[in-house]
Formats: C-alpha cells, sequence, structure tokens
C-alpha cells in the first residue's frame, strides 16, 4: 500500500495547468524560498497520511469537469518529487481509471533517477527556475541550482512539454542580466510551452508569523504591472525560439 504525507488539496484549481484541476500539495521540502506562502509544508514529517485509494476517492466526484475542461490532476507541494513513488502510483491510476491528464508542479531540486518512474507518467511539468546564478539562488532558497538546471535539461531531452515560472521581488529576482540568462537558458530547451512571471504577494506571512520563522523579505514590495512586462521583455530578449510569454498573476 502506497502512503503520501499530504499537506492538503484543491478540487477546483485553475492555475496550475490546463483546464480545471484537482491539485494536491504534498509535504515536505528541501528549499526554503524567501517568499514561500507555504513554509508549513517544508517538514517532511508533519501532514496527514493518505493512500493513493482514498486521493482517487476525493477525485472521482469531479472527473467530469476535469474531463470536460482539459484539465486533470496536478500534484505541487512542498515539493512531490520527495515522495515520487506515491506520486507515481497516483498517476497511473488517474491514467488507467480516468485517462486524467497529469502535471507535476516542482522546484526541479531532485534527483533524476529517482524522479524517472514519476516523469514517465507525467504529461506536463511545471517548472520554477527561480534564479540562474547558483549562488544567488542560494541564497534565495538556501541551495544551489545546479540539480535544478539538470532537470531542466533531462525534461528537455525526455521532451516533456513544461511551463516555466519566474516569481519576481523587485530588487531580489528581477535582475536584468539573470532574467537574461533565463531567457537564453530556456532557448536551449526543448517542449517548453510556456514562460510565466509570476508577481510576488505576501499572502503567506501569517503563515510565517504563525510558526514563529522570521520573514526575511519585509520591506520586499510586490512589482507593479511596468516591472512585470520589463521582465517579460528581457526574458524574450535572452531568447531565440519564440515560446508563448504571458505575464501571469496567482
Amino acid at each position: 500500500m502506497h502512503t503520501g504525507r499530504i499537506h492538503s488539496l484543491e478540487t477546483f484549481g485553475t492555475v496550475d495547468g490546463p483546464g480545471i484541476r484537482f491539485v494536491l500539495f504534498m509535504q515536505g521540502c528541501a528549499l526554503q524560498c524567501r517568499y514561500c506562502h507555504n513554509p508549513d509544508s517544508w517538514d517532511t514529517a508533519a501532514g496527514k497520511p493518505y493512500t493513493v485509494e482514498e486521493i482517487l476517492a476525493e477525485i472521482e466526484p469531479y472527473v467530469d469537469y476535469y474531463r470536460s475542461s482539459g484539465g486533470g490532476v496536478t500534484v505541487t507541494g512542498g515539493e512531490p518529487t520527495l515522495q515520487a513513488p506515491f506520486v507515481a502510483k497516483l498517476f497511473q491510476a488517474c491514467k488507467e481509471r480516468w485517462g486524467l491528464h497529469t502535471a507535476l508542479d516542482s522546484s526541479g531540486f531532485c534527483d533524476i533517477h529517482h524522479a524517472a518512474p514519476l516523469l514517465a507518467v507525467t504529461d506536463l511539468v511545471l517548472l520554477d527556475l527561480k534564479y540562474m546564478d547558483s549562488e544567488g539562488h542560494r541564497r534565495l532558497t538556501t541551495q544551489p541550482n545546479g540539480r535544478i538546471l539538470a532537470f531542466a535539461r533531462h525534461l528537455s531531452q525526455l521532451g516533456i512539454p513544461m511551463w516555466v515560472r519566474r516569481v519576481l521581488v523587485p530588487g531580489l529576482t528581477d535582475n536584468a542580466a539573470d532574467l537574461l540568462g533565463l531567457g537564453r537558458f530556456l532557448s536551449s530547451l526543448r517542449k517548453v510551452e510556456k514562460v510565466e512571471v509570476l508577481p510576488y504577494h505576501r499572502m503567506g506571512v501569517f503563515k510565517w508569523q504563525q510558526l514563529g520563522r522570521e520573514y526575511t523579505l519585509e520591506g520586499y514590495r510586490e512589482p507593479d504591472a511596468k516591472e512585470l512586462e520589463c521582465a517579460v521583455k528581457w526574458i524574450e530578449q535572452g531568447r531565440r525560439d519564440g515560446a508563448e510569454l504571458r505575464t501571469a498573476v496567482r
């Protein structure tokens, strides 16, 4: 019996992949992003245990909505690849029972071999590329980004479609050189279907306070429309393949 530790779930997601989606938030993450709005999802020992069958029972009442909208199931976190065997079994069952589209929302900070069975049943990866400079990435998340860039290249080699995301924090992740570098890196990848620049928000600050954690982005503000447009232009300038770009708000 495959059991996963679950942070929470949503039955009517509309921003984590195409169509209407069941969104499952896994517990546990190896990164500690300074702007994370779910820091309560970091602890691998927290959350509630569920079996695959229990999650399938949560999905089943809404399958017709997911199918008719061109949606499906998205597993996010936390970091879902930490529980890759559980998510692989869930995705496989969703395909076998209902033919649902499967999406993995990941930081990419994972072991490629560990994730292989999961990627074999994944239709789309929503990939956060938070910062291209490795030291800057470490300051932002506590970890360098070598494994993440390797994961992106691996997805490209496998031909798995990707939606790439960058959270824009003015004064932190809006560096022009880094955005140009992101565009250049994306131009080297296959199957990047969409790039989204997501505005930083402060909706999860209260969770940091409840957990007794210091929120180190006090004083940083949300970007305005002009800053988002500028970031998109820097990424576009770094690209060569012309994949779709849009500024998204979550």
